[in-house]
């Protein structure tokens, strides 16, 4: 058997990777040159498919290279780029100004507690860019340099940007603690889009992205075969349930267009999520449909930039008015929350053109979709149940003891914390929460999300998630946990990962899988087996 290799899980070893020290280093570490080790950096963006997005510099390079093949006047292109977006954003000039290197987000980071690496604590790591800002827009650095904090853009500074700012998830987790408000993502977001001047991404960013773009998915599916995916899980579902289901695709006229990332449709775990969302969909009899143009939720521009969020978000709404529908129901994904409510108005403008939306079956009115005009299933969900419109058996997930982990964008873009809960309760007998410091608006991170999902990096994910795979493992160890449910395709992938390393044998569910598995249908044969086939038992472990 040929032996393990950085991008696999037994490639390590626990002991080894909680072996962290939390103290500064000697010396001045500030200037210590990036390394870039095996397990420890993604992979560079293919330059078609920056081509294929209509990006600049697109050329091949690696992180490993000592010449990463830059244009002439670089320097021109990332000051004069950092100069129009810190002017078009106060956000920008006051986290740029305001920060007082107190500290208190140091101990918030994932990735910081998992290497204790000093250039990952979001302090220091926006001090990476807030050096260069200070040298070139602040008269204290023009006249007073490092004696300020200030420093020179040089080849060695754009490869700690690069290093660092894709050692970020962008979760947040840090702007809770902050006491000045910073939000560090926004700085994270500034220095990739700097990056991406140069043609320096990271392709699991930018090949879904390019994906989405031609395609409406981000593994590029074709349209024929997103529909045998939905017919394949619709044969599923008639398995298992005895219900035969419709999957309305590219329908007009329907009254709700539904968008879920695509990886619900074509990758386990998320296929069972995906199998719950046509169960509940059937038993209420909603009017909506597919789009095979607009089938992937997750905005992966958000990693990029913001023109690039701003185009693959427009597809959404595109297809909705293409279609006619009157709103959008959004399925169980984390960054196309944070991108629709907190983005949404300034990219594409309020969709007038679509209905506030109403719950066709109890008549609630989302006013918090107002401006969006799109809900979450799990808001969505939580309303039926509120208003007595579904019938779920829990003891059909007697074998699940669950805990619920608050996908970072959701919990914390959107205030989206009880009515997943909520909905959970009512689909298993038994919940567990985990320690209140990790959970709803303080959750920790997936340590895989933002871009940072491939297997080239897997000490960086490992090291990131660490803190929650920890806290998964204490809630198995204290209550029995089995299952860590989530809404969130990402961190339905990337927990996996973390739970199989860290808190093994728990495992990741979606929370419509629940949904789907306790729901009683109409015309339903007796059923004995689960959205897994797995045999449905009493009690867990049985």
């Amino acid at each position: 058997m040929a032996a393990p290799k950085p991008d696999q899980t037994a490639y390590y070893d626990p002991a080894r990777l909680l072996r962290v020290d939390h103290r500064p280093p000697a010396g001045v570490w500030p200037g210590t040159p990036a390394r870039f080790e095996p397990g420890g950096y993604l992979h560079p963006a293919k330059p078609k498919n920056l081509e294929a997005l209509g990006l600049p510099h697109a050329h091949a390079w690696s992180p490993t290279d000592e010449d990463w093949q830059l244009p002439p006047d670089w320097q021109r292109i990332v000051l004069e780029g950092m100069r129009a977006r810190i002017a078009r954003s106060r956000t920008l000039q006051l986290f740029m100004d305001n920060c007082v290197r107190c500290g208190a987000c140091a101990k918030r980071c994932p990735f910081f507690l998992g290497s204790g690496d000093p250039k990952n604590m979001p302090v220091l790591r926006a001090e990476l860019l807030r050096s260069v800002y200070r040298r070139h827009f602040t008269l204290a650095g023009r006249l007073m340099g490092e004696m300020v904090g200030a420093r020179e853009l040089t080849p060695a500074v754009l490869k700690e940007w690069f290093k660092y700012f894709f050692q970020c998830t962008e979760c947040r987790r840090c702007a809770v603690f902050c006491p000045q408000g910073i939000d560090t993502a926004e700085i994270t977001m500034l220095a990739r889009e700097l990056l991406l001047l140069l043609g320096l991404s990271v392709n699991w960013v930018l090949e879904p992205a390019a994906n989405c773009h031609r395609t409406g998915n981000h593994l590029g599916i074709q349209p024929h075969a997103f529909k045998d995916s939905l017919e394949f899980l619709a044969d599923e579902l008639a398995e298992i349930t005895g219900v035969r289901v419709q999957v309305p695709i590219n329908r007009k006229g329907a009254e709700i267009l539904f968008v879920t990332p695509s990886g619900d449709l074509l990758a386990d775990p998320g296929t069972y999520t995906a199998m719950g969302y046509l169960a509940l969909f059937h038993e209420i009899g909603l009017d909506y449909t597919f789009s095979t143009y607009a089938s992937e939720g997750g905005n992966f521009g958000l990693f990029a930039s913001v023109e690039l969020m701003k185009k693959l978000n427009a597809k959404i709404y595109a297809e909705a008015r293409r279609l006619g529908v009157k709103w959008i129901l959004g399925g169980e994904c984390g960054h196309m929350w944070r991108v629709m409510h907190q983005y949404m108005d300034t990219l594409n403008g309020p969709a007038d053109f679509l209905e506030v939306p109403s719950s066709p079956v109890t008549g609630t009115r989302f006013e918090r979709a107002r401006s969006t005009k799109m809900v979450h299933i799990a808001e969505f969900s939580a309303d039926l149940l509120a208003h007595g419109k579904l019938r779920l058996d829990p003891a059909r997930n007697a074998a699940v003891c669950a805990t619920f982990h608050d996908s970072c964008n959701p919990a914390r873009a959107m205030g989206l914390l009880d009515e997943p809960r909520a909905v959970l309760r009512a689909a298993c007998p038994r919940f567990f929460e985990m320690a209140a410091d990790t959970i709803r608006e303080r959750t920790l991170c997936c340590g895989g999300g933002a871009g940072l999902g491939a297997d080239e990096n897997m000490e960086v994910r490992l090291r990131g998630g660490m803190p929650r795979g920890r806290e998964v493992a204490r809630v198995r160890d204290a209550h029995g946990v089995n299952t860590l449910v989530t809404i969130c395709a990402i961190d339905r992938a990337t927990l996996t990962t973390v739970c199989d390393f860290w808190a093994p044998p728990v495992r990741v569910a979606g929370l419509h899988e629940l949904v789907g598995n306790a729901l009683v249908m109409k015309g339903e044969k007796e059923r004995t087996e689960n959205l897994r086939h797995e045999p449905l038992e009493p009690e867990a472990g049985g």
